[in-house]
């Protein structure tokens, strides 16, 4: 089974390569993996937006979560949060794109553990503030 397509092949390393688009370089990886990728950055993007979804919610409905400067203080991480993986999952997808058309190993994304472990944080916290203050 060809998982590529040769019908964009190009040395890597050579003058016509540099001066390509990265989407230009390269083999065009089969299209199963193109929609892959794209379904995982989709995914990071549904995580971003439902990050700024609570930080919004903790803003506007969670009045009796702690004091008014600390729901503003845990909605505006929220919020840098969010935004900040929005952007890096564009980065991502372009990482992982190039990596399948120069046919290389997926790059590793040191995100992932901080998104874990900031999801342990926050509902740790936000446990802790629920109980504290019902």
């Amino acid at each position: 089974m060809n998982l590529h397509s040769d019908a964009l092949e190009i040395p890597a390393g050579t003058r016509e390569e540099k001066s390509l688009k990265w989407w230009e370089t390269g083999t065009r990886p089969d299209y199963r993996f193109s929609l892959a990728n794209e379904r995982t950055f989709l995914a990071w993007i549904r995580t971003s937006l439902a990050i700024v979804a609570g930080a919004i919610g903790i803003d506007q409905f969670a009045s009796d979560l702690g004091s008014p400067q600390l729901r503003l203080v845990l909605s505006v991480v929220l919020l840098m949060v969010g935004g900040t993986l929005g952007g890096v999952a564009y980065t991502r997808w372009a990482r992982a794109e190039r990596a399948m058309r120069r046919e290389a190993d997926l790059p590793l994304s040191s995100l992932l553990p901080f998104l874990a472990m900031f999801t342990a944080f926050l509902s740790t916290g936000l446990a802790w503030l629920i109980i504290d203050f019902s």
